[in-house]
């Protein structure tokens, strides 16, 4: 039996490993194992079984940055940091499910919210626990990076929480996890 969470809100990025600075990068469609971690660390519960992530669209936006180091203008005595525009593909209206092992812990979820990557990607819980078996489960519409090795299985990232262990896993896509506007 799984204990389902749904967790929502307006918009979120998950930043891909292999997007250092590009121009323009477009949201990773999956959870790493790291985030799932981060994200098990943050609700503090024993475990997270599996995900499904699906959105309405993706929307590219402008985001300024500016560089770590500080540039010497010598003739005008100033230090300036140059800055850059970035595109990013940002997920509208992400939609989250979380399946625990244990009643106890899909409770704890329903009592705090989640972000994806960033602070500011804020995903809020429906407080309604859903009780379903794998079967149903692997029904729901959306995204999820299954954990592991497999003739499937593709580099993800490397694991912040295992002194930069490689992460493989591979992509199940069910029902129609892009629903449009």
């Amino acid at each position: 039996m799984y204990y389902v969470v749904k967790f929502s809100g307006p918009f979120g990025f998950i930043k891909p490993w292999t997007a250092v600075r590009d121009g323009k990068t477009f949201s990773q469609q999956f959870l790493t194992p790291s985030i799932i971690e981060g994200i098990r660390q943050k609700l503090e519960v024993e475990s997270i079984l599996r995900h499904k992530l699906k959105y309405s669209a993706i929307s590219v936006q402008q985001e300024q940055t500016q560089t770590r180091g500080w540039e010497n203008k010598s003739e005008q005595k100033l230090m300036v940091r140059n800055q850059s525009i970035l595109e990013r593909g940002i997920m509208i209206d992400p939609v989250l499910f979380l399946a625990f092992s244990c009643e106890r812990d899909a409770i704890k979820g329903t009592q705090q919210h989640i972000c994806l990557c960033r602070n500011e990607d804020i995903l809020l819980p429906d407080p309604e626990i859903l009780k379903m078996e794998e079967p149903m489960f692997n029904q729901i519409a959306g995204f999820e990076l299954r954990f592991g090795e497999s003739d499937d299985s593709f580099l993800v990232g490397f694991n912040r929480f295992e002194n930069a262990k490689p992460m493989y896993g591979w992509l199940e896509i069910s029902g129609k996890p892009v629903s449009g506007m």
